[in-house]
């Protein structure tokens, strides 16, 4: 070991890694600490600078990198050997760029190679879209894998054929580049062997020249190897982006389709999409789409410049601003020609690009005048599962708007949604199906066709054993479709309400807020309501509006309404709760009007309690809920005011409430349009007209005149309670006008 040692710190610093990796033999784990002693010392005596990403310090990895470890140390072999002679060779002849490269990435060879075996884990949560910072994204520290990555032998074929590329004339370029394809391009070593050598530079290089078949070769290699996340990376920070952009313009269709092909494939995370954007990529790829006018077949060139065109251009529609390029460039109406062709393989880009786009208003809108609903209901059939999912998708994005919801119903969409639900092993379909469901289902006349199609009852059996994408989706279909009375009873019959009331313990925050939601509509029936209690769902609801999200905390709030309306012994079981009323009075301190109108809502209902009231009044719900009168939002005003009704039916809260000064504010509610506000201020003001103080404010405020316009209504509940309020101020005027003249 001393010996070889000494013989590899003659080497030069870029092929040491190499060289140590290959002669060395480690008889076991304890000699990791010896060696580093040494090469720290070695390191010293020689005055050589650490790496900055401290690699050097580490030997035990160098071992790794090269496929070394105590339990796989063994001899060299002749094979062993004969790397090393091309490695002398590459030490002179790869001297092309090496800066460039090492600025690029900050790390050493070695560590290039242990990259590559966390390359294809890496891509997968890069390619969700741009939620994530560029920084975290391009500085995001790698994580090396245990297992060996030996030097294979297409490594060093890749060596030897790199100098033919940079040094031959075309013709041999050419050559050298068949030579290259000819190798398993899907190997990480392979790809990072390419980045390593510095080949990828003259790859890049070759795009810039006028020579087709260079261009061609060099694409083909880019469009194979760009899979990998970190060749992604450096080409876009070797300018390659800019050449390919410009590339389709060229009049060659396989030149512009493999320049397409690979900017779809670099144009996976942000920096990259923004580069395309920037040097007018957008409007060229859009062209592409713009071949021919689109035939039943779709078949030859024009269509597969076309796919190739929207494969990049649903990469490049992640992006918010390429999103609002695409529209501009007139992308809308070609995207929706070709969405009539029938070939599975032009579809998925051109439906995977618009479900990308969908999430924005000025597409939904697109999409329904371009008449696309009807395309995308009839792919939904398709024999490519693929295809039906990205269909899904489009469908559950699109579907937050009413009319298109009508237009899925009306092209009769909703069966077969409600048929792909039996393909449960495909869990990325099954998200974006059960997706489409719940938001067609929050509009009433699709609940009632899914009833049809008995759609409850597949969902509860998707209660369980399913990842949280799925269940998300199919508890917010759940919830939506629990609101018809019908299919409460089916949820219980299934035996779905002990699942629902099982996931009120998740805390995935989306999951929560839909579960939360069909538990409080399942508790609309008493039956129902009885199973939750009796699975303690109530008490769970309530510890949930503990949780430090607003959203989970609104609808918490919501679903303990019915609970509290339909629970037998609803002022016990709230009682029960210990600290259960503090909590809730004080969460009428929170500034999200949402959690403020849920909560209102629920103080309503416990109110209606003697007890319960008492105990809310000791911890000031008076003056919390007073302080909240001076608002506009109608929906808080309603459940505001109604609160206020209740809560004057204890003590001198009624007193209290016109000291706090909530009556003024509450007689300008009788102007707002919304008739359920003037039933609640109504039922309010009634009971605050029984203290004389609080007339006077209502007189004042002039709110005799409108009541009178109430006393006709059709509401009986708000014609009472008009009439009842008018009658108080006339009696207390009455008395005031005895008590002066006698």
């Amino acid at each position: 070991m001393a010996k070889q040692e000494y013989s590899f710190s003659k080497e030069p610093a870029h092929e040491k890694s190499y060289q140590r990796g290959e002669g060395a033999e480690i008889p076991g784990q304890s000699q990791s600490l010896h060696d580093l002693t040494e090469k720290t010392a070695r390191g010293k005596g020689k005055g050589s600078p650490v790496g900055s990403t401290g690699q050097s310090l580490k030997p035990c990895m160098k071992w790794k990198s090269s496929g070394m470890s105590a339990s796989e140390s063994k001899p060299k072999s002749s094979s062993d050997k004969a790397p090393k002679k091309d490695t002398g060779e590459e030490g002179k002849s790869s001297t092309v760029a090496p800066t460039t490269k090492r600025k690029s990435s900050g790390k050493s060879k070695t560590v290039k190679i242990q990259e590559t075996s966390k390359c294809k884990a890496s891509s997968i949560p890069e390619d969700v879209g741009e939620s994530s910072s560029e920084t975290e994204e391009d500085e995001q520290p790698v994580r090396y894998q245990e297992g060996s990555t030996e030097l294979s032998a297409e490594y060093w074929g890749i060596q030897k054929l790199t100098k033919y590329v940079k040094g031959g004339d075309p013709t041999a370029t050419v050559i050298a580049l068949c030579s290259m394809r000819d190798l398993n391009l899907s190997q990480e070593a392979c790809q990072l062997a390419i980045k390593d050598t510095g080949c990828l530079e003259v790859l890049i290089n070759l795009l810039d020249t006028e020579e087709i078949k260079c261009q061609t070769g060099s694409l083909k290699i880019l469009k194979e190897i760009s899979q990998n996340i970190f060749i992604r990376h450096a080409i876009a920070d070797l300018g390659g982006l800019e050449i390919m952009v410009k590339i389709l313009d060229s009049p060659d269709t396989d030149l512009k389709c493999l320049a397409a092909e690979t900017i779809a494939n670099v144009a996976r995370f942000k920096r990259a999409r923004k580069t395309v954007r920037q040097h007018g990529g957008i409007k060229r790829l859009v062209e592409l789409l713009e071949s021919i006018s689109v035939g039943s077949s779709c078949q030859g060139e024009d269509a597969e410049v076309a796919r190739c065109g929207a494969l990049a251009l649903w990469s490049c529609s992640k992006s918010l601003k390429n999103k609002k390029a695409i529209l501009k460039a007139g992308g809308i109406p070609l995207l929706a020609r070709w969405l009539g062709c029938s070939h599975a393989n032009i579809l998925i880009p051109i439906v995977g690009t618009l479900q990308e786009c969908a999430s924005d208003p000025s597409y939904r809108l697109a999409i329904r005048t371009e008449g696309m609903i009807e395309n995308l209901v009839k792919n939904l059939s398709s024999e490519h599962e693929e295809l039906q999912m990205h269909c899904a998708s489009a469908i559950f994005k699109c579907a937050e708007d009413e009319e298109i919801r009508d237009l899925v119903r009306k092209h009769e969409g909703l069966q077969p949604l409600s048929d792909l639900l039996d393909n449960s092993e495909n869990k990325q379909l099954l998200a974006a199906v059960t997706g489409a469901i719940w938001k067609c289902a929050i509009s009433r006349e699709n609940v009632l066709k899914f009833q049809e199609y008995k759609t409850v009852e597949s969902l509860v059996t998707l209660l369980t054993d399913q990842p949280e994408e799925v269940l998300i989706n199919v508890i917010g279909a759940l919830g939506e479709c629990c609101q018809e009375q019908e299919n409460r009873g089916t949820i219980r019959r299934c035996g779905g309400i002990a699942p629902l009331v099982k996931l009120l313990t998740s805390t995935n925050r989306a999951l929560l807020v839909n579960v939360n939601k069909a538990v409080g509509g399942c508790a609309m029936e008493p039956e129902n309501m009885a199973i939750i209690d009796s699975l303690d769902g109530v008490r769970l609801l309530w510890s949930l509006l503990r949780n430090p999200n607003p959203d989970v905390q609104a609808s918490a709030a919501w679903a303990l309404c019915p609970c509290i309306e339909n629970a037998k012994n609803s002022g016990e079981m709230v009682r029960s709760f210990v600290g259960g009323l503090e909590l809730i009075v004080n969460l009428l301190k929170s500034k999200d009007k949402e959690v403020l109108t849920s909560v209102c809502a629920a103080i309503a209902n416990i109110a209606k309690d003697q007890e319960s009231l008492a105990v809310m009044t000791d911890h000031g719900v008076v003056p919390l809920l007073s302080k909240l009168a001076n608002t506009n939002n109608n929906k808080l005003r309603r459940h505001l005011a109604e609160a206020i009704a209740h809560c004057c039916m204890w003590g001198s809260n009624g007193v209290a409430f016109g000291e706090a000064k909530a009556v003024a504010p509450l007689a300008r509610y009788l102007k707002a349009k919304d008739p359920l506000v003037h039933r609640a201020t109504a039922l309010a003001l009634y009971q605050l007209s029984e203290d004389p103080n609080n007339c006077v404010i209502m007189h004042e405020n002039e709110v005799v005149k409108l009541l009178l316009a109430m006393v006709g209504s059709t509401d009986d509940t708000l014609q009472e309670a008009a009439a009842g309020c008018i009658a108080n101020i006339r009696r207390l005027a009455l008395a005031t006008e005895k008590a002066k003249y006698g």
